[in-house]
């Protein structure tokens, strides 16, 4: 009888462990899907390269404060050696470019000064870097940041 108890006890533990340990799992899970960071090269006329890496944390629906952003741009092998340029500000969601008006793009406005950046969507994992106007340049492919 008191094997009965232990092992009806033993099983009301682990289903109440299983049930404390569900919703852990779950914010963990959203709190990875907060956050987005993209990797890429920029073509550069002076240098080998723009080595960009793009963080961005929150959701689209989020409210704009939980929308936030980095920016860390190193050039490679340029002349001047000029110092790596990190951004940090939020980010907003627009719909529509001149060419698709479906098409979402984000604009990252860093905090103070600073170039406001605009990325279309080009899938999951693909970020492509367009002009203010939301117009993509012409080599396109070579402005794309994967996600990591």
């Amino acid at each position: 009888m008191q094997l009965k108890s232990l092992l009806a006890g033993s099983a009301m533990l682990a289903l109440l462990a299983g049930c404390a340990s569900g919703p852990m799992e779950q914010q963990q899970e959203e709190a990875a899907t907060a956050q987005a960071n993209y990797q890429g090269s920029l073509p550069c006329r002076n240098c080998d390269g723009i080595d960009l890496d793009v963080t961005m944390m929150g959701e689209e629906m989020s409210a704009m404060e939980e929308r936030t952003f980095t920016l860390n741009a190193t050039y490679r092998n340029h002349p001047q050696t000029p110092p790596d340029e990190n951004y940090a500000g939020n980010w907003e969601v627009l719909t529509g470019t001149p060419s698709d008006p479906d098409a979402t793009v984000y604009e990252l406005t860093p905090d103070g000064d600073g170039q406001i950046y605009y990325f279309m969507r080009i899938d999951e994992s693909t970020l492509e870097l367009i002009d203010p106007e939301r117009r993509r340049f012409e080599n396109g492919e070579m402005l794309q940041l994967k996600r990591q």
